[in-house]
């Protein structure tokens, strides 16, 4: 019977997922991630190289992942409008908590200052949804309001981190909001949601 690499493969970084979200990449074992996915340690090593290798693989499929959940522009073309974005960003964190705990991991461990594997894709990644903000902007244009509004790229950071930091530290939401607050989810989005709205006057 011929072996499934491509299913060996998606078995391992499922499981690499939860061990380096728990973990990070320093503390994660090979060991353990190959028993969750049910596949021998050794088969890691061909594929991704090393425990290294294997996280950036999976930080990238991970943001993937995300891209193609909550794309900036519509199949027809139209660019989603910020707040719906930043919406649709909040839904994708709360049911994806790993993501930014990846993410965190990724900035811990990595030195100040040195690109990030794979950052010079992801920056391009980045720039094109400057670009549809950009776009959008454009469309709607005022010169005397937009004169003093955020740049695009400022807008999009925003958005990013207001649709993502309560994920991120959830702790600090708690002490400022209350934890009343923090667990009606569809009053925090609707609060993100209209705060970028108000940003994008």
């Amino acid at each position: 019977m011929a072996w499934d690499t491509e299913k060996t493969k998606r078995l391992l970084l499922d499981a690499a997922v939860d061990e380096f979200a728990a973990y990070g990449p320093e503390r994660a074992r090979i060991d353990r991630i190959a028993a969750a996915a049910g596949v021998n340690k050794e088969r890691i090593y061909p594929y991704f190289g090393g425990k290294a290798q294997l996280f950036e693989a999976v930080v990238q499929r991970e943001l993937e992942q995300l891209a193609a959940a909550v794309p900036m522009e519509e199949a027809d073309g139209r660019t989603v409008e910020l707040p719906e974005y930043a919406g649709r960003v909040f839904d994708y964190h709360l049911a994806h908590p790993h993501l930014l705990r990846l993410l965190q991991w990724e900035a811990l461990c990595g030195d100040a200052g040195v690109p990030v594997a794979g950052e010079e894709r992801r920056a391009a990644y980045y720039a094109g949804k400057v670009a549809a903000v950009s776009r959008a902007r454009g469309e709607g244009a005022d010169p005397v309001r937009d004169g003093a509004a955020p740049r695009p790229e400022e807008l999009l950071y925003a958005v990013v981190a207001l649709a993502g930091w309560q994920f991120a530290v959830p702790q600090l939401a708690r002490m400022i909001l209350g934890g009343a607050a923090v667990e009606d989810r569809g009053a925090r989005r609707a609060a993100v949601v209209e705060m970028v709205r108000r940003l994008g006057l």
